[in-house]
């Protein structure tokens, strides 16, 4: 995959993610929401920090699983109970988020919801990406 991060200098700078992504390739990869379940299926950290190393890297691992990497990530969308927590430690889930990932940052949103399908869920993440 050929992916063309786009940040045009009329939008804010983007910080962790890209305003648009231009992806080249020959499959898709549509990746359910990961929230921060073990392999027994157990919602696994009680902070928002912790839940989204989880929930990232179980999307990186289903990723993994159909021949992707992290840098052919197109769009990911985070959903968080708490938005107002998620902000305050951002620093935190950048800092981990690059740990995981790296800086190929593709499109993102992040968005709050009331709750998630397992109450114990503070944080998912789904997306989709274009491999070669």
């Amino acid at each position: 995959m050929t992916a063309e991060r786009v940040n045009p200098p009329e939008l804010s700078p983007p910080t962790g993610f890209s305003h648009a992504v231009v992806a080249t390739g020959s499959r898709l990869v549509f990746l359910a929401g990961q929230t921060a379940l073990d392999a027994e299926g157990k919602v696994v950290g009680t902070t928002l920090t912790g839940q989204f190393e989880r929930a990232l890297a179980n999307l990186l691992a289903a990723l993994a699983a159909a021949g992707g990497t992290p840098a052919d990530l197109a769009r990911v969308t985070v959903y968080a109970t708490d938005v107002a927590d998620y902000r305050e430690h951002a620093a935190e889930l950048g800092r981990t988020w690059r740990r995981l990932a790296g800086r190929h940052y593709p499109a993102m949103a992040v968005v709050e919801i009331t709750r998630l399908w397992d109450t114990e869920a503070l944080v998912e993440l789904d997306g989709f990406a274009v491999l070669p």
